[in-house]
């Protein structure tokens, strides 16, 4: 049986918190700047670059390539998020620019794609039973020297959440899913596990990013000093890509080169 996670009925909310709030705004500007290098190392071709968007959801990060001028086949296993993703392209202008593809990450291969430049695989492992799996099929996508932008949900920043929160016992129990978090994913990845994946896929890891390294850590007390949410993301700028903070992310987007 399959259990990957389909946001089919849940598509409205999941877009809103995911994408209209403070915490999808760091997101968005911290994967778009490591996605402006990706970009500049493709800037040599003189055709439109070719954009595998695998579980692309509503395409937020896609549509701003699209907006360069690029090609992109986007593809999610929910017809409601394809459904949200096709007004929000045809909104932007972008339409003749995208193909949509209604489908599970890991049938990509029937649908004859063809090898791409780069591929965007962001915030969907977490959501997979066999996380591995899709993105050694994913991966095989990818032209030689072509680019993969990986993002996921990340363990640790899982643990140090539920510990500054007070949930002891549910770490030490090894944190096991509680349903009634809808838009909480299953489970978090181990980052050591994810960079073997792509290296053994026959990929160069040429950077990464820690995603909410500090927002989510913030209490809520009445007091905690004074700053604003430009500060926190100023805060993370600086020092997401640095260890020990890049590894604390909420996520980590990191970005490959095949060989």
């Amino acid at each position: 049986m399959n259990k990957d996670r389909n946001f089919d009925d849940i598509a409205h909310k999941f877009a809103k918190n995911i994408y209209g709030s403070d915490k999808g705004g760091i997101r968005q500007t911290i994967v778009w700047q490591d996605m402006e290098t990706i970009l500049a190392e493709n800037n040599a071709k003189s055709e439109p670059l070719t954009i595998l968007d695998a579980g692309g959801g509503i395409g937020q990060v896609s549509q701003q390539i699209a907006k360069r001028g690029h090609l992109i086949t986007l593809c999610d296993i929910s017809s409601e998020m394809l459904k949200l993703a096709k007004e929000a392209v045809e909104d932007n202008g972008l339409l003749p620019q995208y193909q949509f593809i209604h489908t599970a990450v890991q049938q990509i291969e029937q649908y004859n794609v063809g090898e791409v430049d780069i591929l965007l695989f962001h915030a969907v492992m977490e959501w997979l039973d066999n996380p591995k799996e899709a993105l050694d099929i994913l991966l095989k996508q990818v032209k030689p020297s072509g680019y993969a932008s990986i993002m996921f949900y990340n363990h640790h920043g899982l643990v140090l959440k539920n510990v500054i929160c007070g949930n002891i016992p549910h770490v030490l129990d090894g944190m096991p899913h509680r349903k009634r978090f809808k838009l909480q994913p299953q489970k978090g990845l181990m980052p050591n596990d994810v960079y073997q994946w792509i290296e053994d896929a026959g990929y160069e890891i040429k950077g990464k990013s820690g995603i909410r390294s500090f927002h989510d850590y913030i209490g809520n007390m009445e007091y905690m000093g004074d700053y604003q949410i430009e500060d926190v993301l100023k805060l993370e700028e600086q020092l997401c890509r640095q260890e020990p903070y890049l590894s604390l992310g909420r996520y980590i987007h990191v970005w490959a080169k095949r060989k």
